[in-house]
């Protein structure tokens, strides 16, 4: 996935109304209502409804409470994680972002939600919200609420209406985690790759080095191969996979990306539409522990992009998948 498709992925994703994104949520029982903290209506996992007391003052200190607890394991620093949210502003009903909102491109394709690595910055995010899951459990619904100045500080995009001292309510449903090495790549027997196929070169710590054939034309529909067989679950559409990948277009051969050339593994929800099409049809169903090569004609890479510099480019990855959250 090369910095292109971050940047769909990401303005697929980020809030109509603000563009600092962020999470809504609220305490629910009256004893938190009657010292200024909002009640938040709903089970984890369905969408919050949100209210206020009446004729009381938000509380003046950040509050992160979590309204019920999940049953998964505890999120730790670094680990990539899927989420639901909501924020909306104090004594004002309307939402003011968050992923329940998402349309879904069709009702057997899974909503898109936000995935990404607690103590890294976010694009949906701000940083003391997204670090407020740290140490809750997977499947909880979690409370953050203080002061845009506070929760958003300089980043707060201040053409959005939002002051530093508004009272922001973001409710949290942190749905899955899983941890993985930065550094983690596949291990194991990589088969010979198919006729007509490039050739892959697996480099230890690197981007794979990938030749495409000489004198063959780029196939017309998507082509895929397990080069390595993990026997980790099943990927299933809407999971946040946890991945290392080089790309190269079939044309010339060279690197347009790969995760090695950004810090390491790189996660993005597949089978939603957030990524490109190729991704999407050929991951979902393939196991942790993979090492999967995928040749993507243009109908499903970029070529709905006419902007995009490789909108008119066969796309050659290799992927390791490294997890599933």
């Amino acid at each position: 996935m090369n910095h292109t498709m971050k940047r769909r992925a990401a303005a697929l994703l980020a809030a109509p109304a603000l563009l600092f994104a962020a999470a809504c949520g609220s305490s629910g029982d009256d004893g938190d209502s009657a010292n200024g903290v909002a009640r938040v209506e709903g089970k984890a996992g369905e969408k919050p409804g949100i209210s206020v007391p009446k004729d009381t003052e938000p509380s003046k200190e950040t509050v992160v409470k979590t309204v019920s607890e999940g049953s998964g394991d505890a999120i730790k620093d670094s680990d990539f994680v899927r989420l639901d949210w909501t924020v909306e502003k104090w004594g004002d009903d309307q939402e003011l972002g968050g992923t329940w909102a998402m349309a879904q491109e069709d009702a057997k394709t899974p909503r898109r939600q936000s995935v990404e690595q607690v103590g890294k910055p976010s694009q949906q995010l701000p940083d003391k919200v997204l670090d407020a899951v740290k140490g809750k459990k997977a499947g909880s619904r979690l409370l953050v609420q203080g002061t845009a100045g506070d929760l958003i500080g300089e980043n707060l995009n201040t053409a959005s209406g939002i002051g530093e001292k508004d009272v922001l309510v973001w409710v949290i449903d942190p749905v899955g985690a899983d941890s993985v090495d930065a550094k983690g790549e596949v291990k194991g027997d990589q088969a010979a790759t198919g006729t007509g196929m490039p050739e892959v070169k697996a480099v230890p710590q690197k981007a794979a080095e990938i030749t495409i054939p000489k004198g063959v034309k780029a196939p017309k529909e998507l082509q895929e191969q397990v080069l390595v067989k993990g026997d980790g679950p099943k990927v299933e559409a809407g999971q946040a996979l946890i991945a290392q990948y080089t790309g190269v277009k079939w044309e010339d051969g060279e690197k347009f990306d790969s995760s090695w050339d950004h810090g390491g593994a790189t996660a993005f929800q597949i089978g939603t539409g957030s990524v490109v099409a190729g991704w999407d049809q050929g991951l979902v169903g393939k196991n942790v522990g993979d090492r999967v090569l995928l040749v993507i004609p243009p109908s499903l890479g970029y070529g709905a992009s006419p902007d995009s510099e490789l909108a008119k480019n066969t796309l050659v990855f290799v992927v390791d998948i490294l997890g599933a959250a």
